[in-house]
């Protein structure tokens, strides 16, 4: 066990996963448990926050669930008072709830972005609104959010949708950051590229026919760094942040895409 965040309490959005394997939330719960801190693991699927709960536990670490669909209201501000009035304080804000949004202005219904809009960028929204007056009051915090690549860059396919969402992210990270920077309240987004995830390998088998595996490896060839990045890069870029490594970085948004965007093969 390290103690990079020793003593703090983080509570994770999206915590779970939506199938085996690893996910962005999942590690970055166990993570932060391992470097010393209470995990509050969110999840709209408790089953999966359970699990996530469970891994921690075996590695004698301390963490709780809820059960939350953080584009309502109502539901993050429950979370929140629940674990403040469990662990007293919230020092990590973690928003990794995301949905993929494949295709163009035209093919995108309306459905599908108000869904898209309200549970990746409102959804933080939310969270932040219900958390930021009880850091406000510690004097200290930090938040990080899980953005994409494609808030910056165009990719492979149209993804319209999702692409607006994060850009919105960003923004909002970047507007929280420099409010309360004086506050003691650091806010960070980390913008993830090709990442082999459940929700990836989801994404990808109901967007395109074919071999999948294929398509994994020829995404992994346009990369500087010739693979698919996992969980634990993107953990490990949060756990920096949310460390006291990282007390003098706020408003920025960390690249963690093995130099993808760096090139022209986007």
């Amino acid at each position: 066990m390290g103690e990079r965040v020793k003593g703090k309490v983080a509570m994770v959005t999206g915590a779970g996963v939506i199938g085996p394997g690893m996910g962005n939330g999942k590690a970055s719960a166990i993570l932060y448990a391992r470097e010393g801190a209470r995990v509050m693991a969110v999840d709209c699927n408790l089953e999966a926050a359970e699990e996530t709960k469970h891994l921690i536990d075996e590695e004698d670490g301390e963490c709780i669930t809820f059960k939350a669909d953080v584009s309502k209201a109502s539901d993050c501000e429950s979370m929140i008072e629940t674990c403040i009035q469990k662990f007293g304080r919230i020092d990590i804000l973690h928003n990794n709830v995301g949905i993929p949004g494949m295709g163009d202005v035209i093919e995108t219904s309306e459905e599908t972005w108000d869904r898209v809009i309200n549970v990746n960028l409102k959804s933080m929204f939310l969270t932040c609104k219900y958390v930021l007056p009880h850091m406000v009051k510690q004097g200290s915090g930090c938040i990080i959010n899980i953005s994409s690549i494609n808030s910056i860059r165009r990719t492979q396919f149209p993804t319209t949708v999702y692409a607006v969402s994060k850009a919105g992210v960003n923004a909002l990270t970047r507007e929280i950051a420099i409010q309360y920077a004086a506050k003691g309240i650091r806010a960070n987004a980390i913008l993830p590229g090709y990442i082999r995830t459940p929700v990836m390998v989801a994404a990808v088998t109901d967007a395109h026919a074919g071999d999948v595996e294929e398509i994994f490896r020829k995404r992994a060839a346009m990369i500087p760094i010739p693979r698919l990045g996992d969980a634990w890069d993107t953990a490990y870029a949060a756990l920096f942040l949310a460390s006291d490594e990282a007390k003098y970085i706020t408003g920025t948004v960390l690249v963690v895409d093995g130099g993808l965007t760096q090139t022209t093969k986007t």
